[in-house]
């Protein structure tokens, strides 16, 4: 299912509740729900769980990408996947604003890429805003890294186990921590 428009007019805009565009969006949703759910319930070679997150993000996901089971997404059709890309298990997905992987991506098990917020005001609290992810190519995510709406991990840039990630992360560095700061630049 190609949702790239549904991505676009989300961008920058208060998603409020039961408003035309949030109601819209959960149609596609439920549409995607029962794919993702059978995929985590059954053994599926890669191949398989590649072909089911074709169908579910719409995009040809090259074979050299590894997904290990379970992997979960909210919503699943926001995902861009580059080439030789390693996801490890129980990694979640919050794709509605949209995750780009470029090539050579690691991300480490129980890892979360969360790119959904709820609105501040507590009126309108059970609406949303949204912002994409960028995971530029060879970097990695170690194991339990949440990483925050908007952010973009740069080239190379590697996430220590158990950090958030607030803000942008340049490249050829670590970074570590709660929130996540630069421990150390790599040598180039």
């Amino acid at each position: 299912m190609n949702t790239k428009n549904l991505q676009e007019r989300l961008q920058g805009i208060d998603i409020f509740a039961n408003s035309p565009i949030s109601i819209e969006l959960h149609d596609v949703k439920l549409a995607n729900e029962k794919l993702l759910a059978e995929m985590n319930m059954q053994y599926h070679t890669n191949q398989e769980m590649l072909d089911i997150l074709e169908q579910t993000t719409g995009q040809k996901i090259d074979p050299s990408t590894t997904v290990s089971q379970p992997f979960y997404s909210d919503f699943g059709g926001h995902i861009t996947m580059g080439k030789d890309i390693f996801i490890n298990k129980n990694v979640t997905f919050v794709d509605l604003g949209g995750i780009t992987l470029e090539d050579k991506v690691l991300i480490g098990p129980d890892s979360r890429l969360i790119t959904v917020n709820h609105l501040l005001d507590p009126v309108s609290r059970r609406g949303i805003t949204v912002a994409p992810i960028l995971v530029k190519k060879n970097a990695w995510i170690g194991a339990n890294v949440t990483i925050l709406p908007g952010i973009t991990i740069g080239e190379n840039s590697i996430i220590a186990a158990d950090s958030t990630v607030t803000k942008d992360v340049p490249a050829n560095v670590i970074v570590a921590g709660s929130p996540a700061k630069e421990v150390r630049k790599l040598d180039e």
